[in-house]
């Protein structure tokens, strides 16, 4: 019996229970040996992560598609797992240590420090994992994997040792993102933009061969900068080569202020114009656009910072190199300074000496490490890199050639845009946490790079035995015993970008390199679903590793998503206070409430905008549903044996197979298009209007009317139209509709591994063959009904009740629209009523009378006077309301009321035509103002509508 209230923590919890116990959600489940291979692989989120609303909305599109699979039979593998999350984790257990007072991370060592993180892991890691399984995540979870387990940290050491064998992974000096807080060059997702209000200085650089006047420009050029503590770098000054007035000054040199060194001036066209004064400085070695100038011009790379982002000036050969006397001077009174005080003391200096023209206040993006909150700076170290472009290149074809397709397919263009100017990928990162680089240095600065230390010391000791650097006993001594060769090679410290394990993902959670059955069944993946924020990051990558090592895509499809935003359209930040926290809202509404909302926004053109309010909207819809199963249960609905909905005698339950029929060709054929906003609402208006609001309202009075054939086949077809819409409302909302499922069908099995009502496209041959006889395999009846029930139509049936539910719906919307009191009874008189109306009026006059608030309804050959007529499916029903309302002050309403929509439109039209507006408003507040101007466009449209029945009434 179902319980009287719905109570979703109860109802969550136990039916977690029943799923886990069951393995209900186990890929290659015995009676799916044969059945096509369905494969999505999770984006594994960080071990030190909580789940946030854009995990909510991920997963549960995931989920949904999961569940959908699964109920058309196929063998559904969604592969679980975790990444390790390099900088995250080790900052977790770093600040664990020192709110512990223990020994940091250098005082433990490397080795103790790892044991460490491990604990932590062992101990907190994998708490989203816990939080997946609450939003109703149904994932294999026996198969779960993460980043640095012994099997993908294996792929990962093969896949570096085979790239840098082929020449694609190499190691440069070239610029990073420094972050000089963790002291760890960082990915560019891990960069945050911040908007700050800075300066923009003028310098003036004196021209070579000039005597330097202030007050003569003639004698110097002036170059704009946002960073005047970078000047001492500078190697050049650029010009644009169609800027006529430096034109006369390309290939001259200006003599750096303050340090005194000869730099040319150059012409380049990354130098705008128009912005500041046209002349830039070239600091190749802290700007990454300045880098890219002086690989064009061949210019030095002159780095003065340290790691701690300090001046490191003495003993700077590169600084130092060419500089006239007493430039050392300078380099002690700066050298250790910090960037941002050397800026101060530079800038004071410039201003001392008159080269300092002006100082204008400018506000620019500033970047910061997401993780440490430091201001990012350029730098120029040796890195080890990807050869991104050569492996970008199959990646590119795959999607040109349509064997990965994006879903929606503009995103193509963004991932062309980024894979045709791609740059080398950066993938070693100054961290103890994470997979170590497999490269072993050798006494001179050699590199080996190898799978195993043994592997490594052998290829060394090879080599320098090559080079007579050791003698072949030697070698063979050190080959024998390990203490003699202890320190002969050492490893690199970095460890490797946690993006380049996790581009592994989809077939190294398969047991690759191995040649698993887990490989040959589940891979390429069928379906990715991600956001457009790592397609560069994550997506891009895992093309390319899929490709070049499995030679095949690893998904055919890649749909991404859009972000979560609060109800007014404005980014979650926490400094704004606006963030939703899933978990919260599960607390309150239920997860399959949380679910249902995301489903319904989750459009492909726009984001999704979620408030608490919005959510409980759907709980709440949870609720009707539970009510209209009580209700079912309360009049002994159920499905008897042999019942065939198709062969449904009564025009009512012929209607609502016919409308189920059609909400679930609606529903199937969006979810196979990945249009999950147009599923679930035509779930919603489906159980809420059709069946809760219309069907059941109808049925009512058979169900307590005689027994009969006709109270007998209402109650199947009430029972199996709800357990349909348990079918089609699971992948949505499993937790209630499991439930339901088990209260009410009191069958055995899960609702999970239940048969989805299929079109005939999705049945195999042998199943359309054994249709297509009389004789269905008797094994299969449950696809034999759901397919009958699919493929059903009663174009009869619809029209007639179609035209019952729009006459209601029409007389109650006058009736709202005229503000007729719910206790004043009008009369209905249908004009010139077809044959077909005049038959069907008298079958349903009780149900239209109670359902409209009539008084009676009866015919005429014309509308009377003084009524209000509607059109109703070609039939004219009329409203005479002539004595209960009054028209003129009914007009002089609505003509207020149109005033104010008229005011509401000016209004908006007027800011969306200010184009300062539009360019400076958060682009929430532009879209929250087109929303506005929408809704009073649709009011103004129904205000002028009633305006001219009212008129034709007259």
């Amino acid at each position: 019996m179902i319980e009287k209230n719905y109570q979703p923590a109860d109802i969550e919890a136990r039916m977690s229970l029943i799923w886990e116990d069951s393995r209900a959600f186990s890929a290659g489940r015995p009676e799916r040996r044969d059945a096509k291979p369905f494969t999505i692989v999770i984006p594994p989120p960080n071990v030190t992560g909580s789940l946030h609303m854009g995990h909510a909305l991920n997963n549960t599109l995931q989920d949904i598609l999961c569940r959908f699979e699964r109920m058309r039979g196929r063998d559904v593998l969604w592969q679980p797992g975790t990444d390790h999350a390099g900088i995250a984790t080790q900052m977790v257990v770093e600040r664990q240590l020192l709110e512990r007072q223990q020994p940091g991370r250098r005082e433990l060592g490397r080795a103790r420090f790892l044991e460490r993180v491990w604990q932590w892991k062992a101990e907190s890691g994998g708490v989203i994992i816990n939080q997946l399984k609450r939003l109703g995540a149904s994932c294999d979870w026996s198969r779960e994997r993460f980043t640095m387990d012994e099997g993908l940290s294996r792929a990962v050491v093969k896949v570096f040792v085979e790239l840098h064998r082929q020449g694609l992974i190499y190691k440069d000096k070239r610029l990073v993102n420094w972050d000089p807080k963790l002291l760890t060059a960082i990915s560019d997702l891990e960069v945050q933009q911040i908007e700050l209000r800075g300066s923009l200085w003028y310098l003036r650089y004196p021209l070579e061969g000039k005597t330097f006047n202030p007050d003569d420009p003639a004698t110097f050029i002036v170059v704009a900068t946002t960073r005047p503590e970078t000047m001492l770098g500078d190697s050049a000054v650029a010009v644009n080569p169609d800027d006529e007035r430096y034109a006369h000054l390309v290939g001259k040199h200006v003599i750096l202020p303050l340090v005194g060194r000869r730099i040319p001036i150059i012409a380049d066209q990354y130098s705008d114009p128009e912005k500041g004064s046209g002349a830039v400085k070239v600091t190749p070695a802290h700007d990454f656009n300045d880098f890219e100038v002086g690989r064009r011009h061949n210019l030095p790379q002159i780095s003065v910072f340290n790691q701690e982002a300090a001046l490191a000036l003495v003993g700077n050969e590169d600084y130092l190199r060419g500089l006239p006397e007493g430039a050392m001077q300078l380099a002690e009174e700066l050298h250790g300074a910090d960037r941002f005080a050397a800026r101060k003391q530079i800038v004071t200096r410039l201003e001392d000496f008159g080269l300092l023209e002006r100082i204008e206040p400018n506000t620019h993006m500033v970047p910061h490490g997401d993780r440490s909150g430091a201001v990012i700076e350029p730098y120029l170290t040796d890195q080890w890199y990807v050869d991104a472009k050569t492996l970008a290149q199959p990646a590119v074809a795959a999607v040109r050639s349509g064997a990965t397709t994006f879903v929606p397919k503009n995103w193509e263009k963004t991932y062309f845009e980024w894979m045709e100017n791609i740059q080398p990928w950066c993938i070693s990162r100054q961290l103890w946490w994470g997979h170590q680089i497999p490269a072993w240095y050798g006494p001179d600065g050699k590199v080996f790079v190898a799978e195993t230390e043994e592997e490594a010391i052998g290829n060394a000791l090879g080599y320098y035995v090559e080079q007579e650097v050791i003698t072949p006993e030697q070698g063979r001594e050190m080959a024998l015993d390990r203490n003699k060769r202890a320190g002969f090679i050492t490893r690199d410290e970095d460890v490797l970008d946690t993006w380049f394990s996790s581009a592994l993902w989809p077939f190294s959670t398969l047991g690759w390199p191995d040649e698993t059955p887990e490989v040959e069944r589940y891979y390429p993946t069928n379906v990715l679903v991600t956001g457009w924020d790592i397609i560069f990051f994550w997506v891009a990558r895992m093309m390319m590793m899929g490709l070049h090592f499995m030679k095949q895509a690893p998904f055919s499809t890649v749909y991404i998503h859009r972000l979560v935003r609060d109800e007014k359209g404005a980014k979650m930040s926490k400094s704004k206070g606006n963030v939703i926290d899933p978990l919260g809202v599960i607390d309150d509404f239920g997860a399959d409430a949380l679910r249902f909302a995301l489903a319904r926004g989750a459009a492909h053109s726009h984001d999704i905008k979620l408030s608490p309010q919005l959510v409980e909207t759907n709980r709440n819809f949870a609720t009707k549903l539970w009510n209209a199963c009580r209700f079912a249960e309360m009049n002994a609905c159920g499905v008897s044996t042999g019942f065939d909905p198709t062969k449904a005698r009564q025009t009512l339950n012929r209607w609502i197979a016919h409308e189920t029929a059609r909400a679930t060709r609606e529903v199937t054929e969006a979810l196979e298009e990945y249009r999950f906003n147009d599923a679930a609402n035509a779930m919603y208006r489906f159980v809420w209007n059709v069946y809760c609001d219309w069907y059941l309202e109808l049925a009512k009075p058979v169900l307590t009317g005689e027994e009969g054939d006709a109270r007998s086949e209402t109650r199947a077809m009430v029972a199996w139209a709800r357990d349909e819409i348990l079918k089609l409302l699971h992948p949505f909302m499993p937790f209630i509709t499991e439930e339901l499922w088990t209260v009410t069908a009191r069958r055995d099995g899960l609702l999970a591994l239940a048969p989805w009502s299929r079109k005939a496209s999705a049945l195999t041959p042998e199943q359309l063959a054994l249709m297509s006889t009389n004789s269905p395999d008797p094994l299969l009846p449950p696809i034999w009904l759901a397919f009958e029930a699919a493929e059903f139509t009663d174009e009869a049936a619809e029209a007639e009740i179609g035209w019952v539910v729009d006459l209601v719906t029409a007389i109650r919307s006058v009736r709202a629209e005229m503000n007729i009191p719910p206790a004043t009874l009008t009369p209905l008189v249908l004009a010139g009523a077809s044959a077909e109306a005049r038959e069907r009026a008298p079958r349903w006059n009780d149900v239209i009378r109670r359902m409209a608030r009539l008084a009676d309804i009866s015919f005429a050959d014309r509308a009377p006077e003084g009524s209000l007529q509607l059109l109703v499916r070609g039939e004219i029903a009329a409203l005479p309301l002539k004595g209960v309302i009054d028209f003129s002050a009914e007009k002089a309403r609505l003509d207020k009321e149109l005033a104010k929509a008229d005011a509401d439109i000016k209004r908006v039209d007027a800011k969306l035509s200010n184009e300062k507006f539009v360019a400076n408003a958060p682009d929430e507040i532009v879209e929250e103002e087109k929303e506005k101007r929408e809704a009073a466009v649709a009011r103004k449209a129904k205000i002028l509508e009633a305006l001219q029945r009212l008129k034709n009434a007259e």
